[in-house]
């Protein structure tokens, strides 16, 4: 599913404009995106928990060169499934 189905797919359930459920959804990506950033977890009940994981610095490979590579330690975003969506799903 791409993210214009998943609008067309809210629009139909929740029986609104397919522009109110795409701003809708923008909306919210954008609320995760925004605590993420300042380091906070975002939980919906039942659906999961996104959260901020850090990686940590290593050494890589160049594939074309063979080189080793420093790659620098990264804060990385992670989503936890919650019960009700793993239960869904088996």
């Amino acid at each position: 599913m791409n993210k214009t189905e998943l609008i067309e797919a809210i629009a139909k359930d929740a029986d609104i404009s397919k522009a109110a459920a795409g701003r809708a959804l923008d909306a919210t990506v954008g609320a995760v995106q925004q605590a993420l950033k300042k380091g906070n977890m975002v939980t919906l009940v039942g659906f999961g928990t996104f959260y901020v994981g850090k990686r940590a610095a290593r050494n890589g490979r160049n594939p074309q060169t063979g080189a080793t590579v420093k790659i620098k330690a990264a804060k990385v975003p992670k989503f936890r499934a919650g019960k009700s969506l793993k239960d869904a799903l088996n």
